[in-house]
């Protein structure tokens, strides 16, 4: 038996509906299916984040490992593939998939060392910024989420969302992202993106100091990742240092990248929107911000 954590269960009630409560029902049977089936024991209490959760185990051989279930859907369908291609360079390992389910067997790393945790925004901001310019590095393997089609459905619900937004100058903010990404959404783009690399997705291992973990993968521009960087431990006089550091470590072309970073807010703004909530006021700062690097950035281009 396990615990499924409440926080877990609620989650996927508000985000999933009947398909996460079906997903929570099926999980103690589902969880006892793969420890027999990949021959594991657990190995301490479970872990879980929005959508997933995460048991510790150790193999049949003795070797530690964890098994992560998840609700299969267009997001967490495309994790094993981007796993497959890093093969546990930068990233974590993937030791075995079940493709009906999605369910994964990850290599373990050490979850009480997490990047989060570093005192320093800009040593966490350097070393996302350093693990984003190799995990880009690799080609999109075939068969992923395109960040073209993202952006063209982002663009086609643009109209729609802007009559929703009463606030005159949080309007012309949105109007002015979505005016950045069709300046670049004709060329998305070929990388394999990890779209999420946040500070608490990335963890401390034995064999290497920092790997990322969690990805929901995308073929694109690097341009595009820069973003969950800027808005952790938001800071809005630190936005600039470290858009700028992180430019420079992906050596990222600034035009494009402020635009695929406007495109990153319209996108999350998109969310809002749709889901009855406000545009967020820290988002829009970011925005006023970012405004003043791509001006630098089209100055430069001249």
């Amino acid at each position: 038996m396990i615990d499924i954590p409440r926080e877990l269960a609620a989650s996927q009630e508000k985000f999933n509906g009947e398909v996460g409560r079906a997903f929570i029902a099926g999980l103690p049977e589902q969880t006892a299916h793969f420890l027999d089936h990949w021959d594991l024991s657990l190995d301490g209490p479970p872990m879980h984040g929005v959508s997933a959760l995460v048991l510790p185990v150790v193999r049949g051989t003795g070797m530690p490992a964890v098994l992560k279930l998840q609700v299969l859907d267009e997001e967490s369908a495309g994790e094993p593939v981007a796993l497959r291609a890093w093969d546990g360079d930068g990233a974590v390992r993937l030791l075995d998939h079940d493709e009906l389910t999605g369910t994964m067997l990850l290599e373990r790393l050490d979850e009480t060392r997490m990047l989060a945790h570093v005192p320093h925004a800009h040593e966490a901001v350097v070393t996302i910024a350093e693990l984003l310019a190799h995990l880009t590095s690799f080609q999109a393997p075939p068969g992923l989420r395109s960040l073209g089609d993202i952006a063209r459905g982002m663009l086609d619900r643009t109209p729609r969302a802007l009559a929703r937004i009463p606030d005159p100058e949080a309007r012309r903010l949105v109007s002015d992202c979505a005016a950045a990404l069709r300046e670049v959404a004709d060329e998305p783009g070929d990388r394999l993106l990890h779209w999420d690399l946040h500070d608490e997705n990335v963890l401390a291992s034995d064999r290497a100091p920092w790997l990322a973990i969690d990805p929901k993968p995308l073929a694109g521009d690097p341009g595009f990742e820069l973003w969950p960087a800027l808005d952790n431990r938001y800071d809005p006089e630190d936005i600039l240092w470290r858009f700028d550091a992180m430019t420079d470590i992906l050596a990222l072309d600034r035009a494009r990248a402020h635009a695929w970073t406007l495109a990153r807010l319209l996108q999350n703004t998109l969310w809002d929107i749709e889901d009855g909530r406000p545009v967020d006021d820290a988002q829009l700062e970011i925005a006023r911000r970012l405004g003043r690097a791509g001006t630098r950035a089209s100055r430069r281009g001249r």
